[in-house]
């Protein structure tokens, strides 16, 4: 008998079992960043709460600084498990801390993604005061700036600008001994980053800052400061009601394009114009902030060519003897000199007062935010997207 063939169809493998992937975690709803309007319905509508859960939960947030949902204790244990698994409040961790001798403090914070910003809090008699940041560096690359060096990493949402107020509140209140839940009187957004380049989550941030249930600043405590990005301006006047600063530094449009490269985009004449198309309220004016440094832009022609500027426009100057940063290149104004500048622009009927430098032994002065001992200019920065 012939034995049989071997069979030449190819044995059967069976198909290797592969794991299942687990299914994404659900991106969490970052609720220190919304409005009251926008956590209503992020509670009504997202989690089926009542409405009146969503003031319970801004208060604890925005009025007392609350970090976590366990502090807040007037809600359910349940409500609490379900923003655990649904929601986070963005956290600010507090990296340094250095101490002037003029009494203002310098925080260095530490963002979640391992990022680092600063703010700076200067009381005085009559107030208590914070320089605010709204971005991780700063795309507008100003050479007389530390902060320019470090290029932009990115923008700061709305929870993590208000974050700042808030834990400088805290410190506030334990370095001092007060009870009261805000003594921080004014804002001042004007530390790392170009407030009007991240105009929504400013926009955002002075909403819940000036909210009834949150911290309730008033609007005449509130300043922004912008370089001039010229098409936000208009929005800026058109969509808040807080005070502006311009960044002007320079009578030329040659000076300006020199140190200030958004100059070269929207030159004197057209921030000038939009300076008086401005909204103003009664009484109100806009500040201009004007850098004096040695030999470039501090000589009695450009005091008197800076007069010609400003006529027409409710102004006030604020002259800012430069903090001398190293390998910049610019020199201060030799305090002599910036009283003489001052002088002619008041004969040239235009308010003008000299700063008071705050924290510039440990570089928390105008223009000396650059983390240092943190992010360098090395680190990858984003391409500027300009209106």
């Amino acid at each position: 008998m012939t034995p049989t063939e071997p069979s030449s169809a190819p044995a059967e493998i069976p198909a290797p079992v592969l794991p299942v992937a687990a299914p994404a975690p659900a991106k969490l709803t970052e609720v220190s960043s919304l409005t009251l309007e926008g956590l209503t319905r992020f509670l009504t509508e997202q989690l089926g709460e009542k409405a009146f859960r969503a003031g319970q939960l801004y208060r604890w947030m925005h009025q007392r600084g609350a970090t976590s949902f366990d502090e807040m204790t007037d809600l359910s244990k349940a409500l609490r498990t379900k923003l655990k698994e649904r929601a986070e409040i963005v956290p600010l961790v507090k990296d340094a801390e250095q101490r002037s001798v003029d009494g203002t403090i310098k925080y260095r914070w530490k963002t979640r993604d391992g990022r680092y910003i600063e703010s700076v809090y200067m009381p005085s008699a009559d107030r208590k005061t914070l320089c605010v940041s709204t971005q991780v560096g700063c795309a507008m690359a100003c050479t007389f700036c530390m902060t320019g060096t470090l290029g932009l990493k990115r923008n700061l949402t709305p929870g993590e600008i208000v974050a700042q107020v808030h834990a400088v509140n805290r410190e506030v209140r334990k370095n001092e001994g007060l009870e009261t839940l805000r003594p921080l009187s004014n804002l001042v957004f004007m530390g790392m980053g170009e407030p009007l380049h991240n105009f929504e989550n400013l926009k955002t941030s002075l909403a819940i800052l000036q909210s009834g249930d949150g911290p309730n600043f008033s609007h005449r405590h509130i300043t922004v400061s912008t370089v001039g990005l010229v098409p936000m301006i208009e929005r800026f006047g058109q969509e808040t009601d807080v005070k502006l600063a311009i960044s002007l530094n320079a009578s030329t449009d040659e000076q300006r394009s020199q140190t200030m490269p958004v100059n070269r985009k929207w030159n004197i004449a057209a921030l000038l114009d939009a300076c008086r198309k401005f909204p103003l309220r009664q009484g109100r004016r806009i500040t201009f902030e004007y850098v004096l440094l040695r030999d470039f832009n501090d000589t009695d022609a450009d005091a008197a060519r800076l007069i010609e500027l400003l006529k027409g426009i409710p102004a006030k100057v604020n002259l800012i003897p430069y903090n001398e940063n190293p390998g910049l290149g610019f020199q201060t104004t030799m305090e002599q000199r910036a009283e003489r500048f001052r002088e002619l622009l008041c004969e040239g009927h235009v308010a003008a007062f000299i700063r008071q430098n705050r924290g510039r032994d440990i570089a928390g002065a105008c223009g000396q935010l650059a983390n240092r001992g943190g992010e360098s200019a090395s680190e990858s920065a984003q391409s500027p997207e300009l209106p």
